[in-house]
């Protein structure tokens, strides 16, 4: 018996209304060491998560580590667009043994996560295995993390997909969550997101628009 395609997404695919983003320890003293990318692109990239949860109303919890005695501020880019944000500071490198942030995480009551943070082999890895150990669905952004040295990143990486997270990359989610470019509510909030910060694709958006006036 052969098997009959239907037209509609798979259940691993995102969307705005299934899951929650966390954003983790994105702080300038977190930055400094961090080897595995550049911190342009991270900052960029971080900002793509920040802009695409803001615009398309997906529950966003920020959290820092030892904001005022270590760590340091916030990127701008996360500040920017959340002037106002509850921001979860704690002592744990991982998040998942801190109840402040375990509260938040059940008030939003999803069980599917998008996850990023510096640095992957600690204050991403540390909640991505212990939420995958209790049962939630998570999703490593993994170019909005970074660490000491290409090595860490990439073994932390391995260690959370064998633990069953799912890598994606921050144009992934944008353009995931906006996925039919006939959703005309979102149409303009997904472009402009991806014609300022969406590199080489942004960049062909803007040149599209401009010379043939495209949509």
């Amino acid at each position: 018996m052969s098997i009959k395609a239907v037209a509609k997404p798979a259940k691993t695919l995102l969307s705005p209304k299934d899951h929650a983003l966390i954003l983790m320890d994105h702080q300038s003293q977190m930055a400094f060491n961090t080897k595995s990318i550049d911190i342009t692109s991270l900052r960029t990239n971080v900002g793509i998560l920040a802009r695409t949860a803001q615009g398309f109303n997906v529950p966003t919890i920020i959290s820092t580590i030892s904001r005022e005695t270590f760590a340091g501020p916030l990127f701008d880019e996360i500040m920017e667009v959340f002037p106002n944000a509850e921001i979860t500071d704690r002592t744990t490198s991982n998040a998942w043994e801190d109840e402040n942030f375990i509260r938040r995480v059940n008030a939003i009551g999803k069980d599917r996560l998008v996850v990023c943070g510096l640095w992957t082999s600690v204050c991403c890895n540390g909640p991505v295995l212990s939420a995958l150990d209790q049962g939630f669905e998570v999703y490593v952004v993994a170019d909005a993390c970074g660490d000491c040295s290409p090595e860490a990143h990439e073994r932390a990486m391995e260690r959370m997909i064998q633990a069953g997270a799912r890598p994606i990359t921050s144009l992934t989610y944008l353009l995931e969550l906006q996925r039919d470019w006939a959703r005309l509510e979102t149409y303009d909030l997904t472009t402009g997101i991806a014609k300022k910060l969406g590199g080489a694709f942004g960049v062909g958006l803007d040149y599209v628009h401009a010379m043939f006036e495209a949509h």
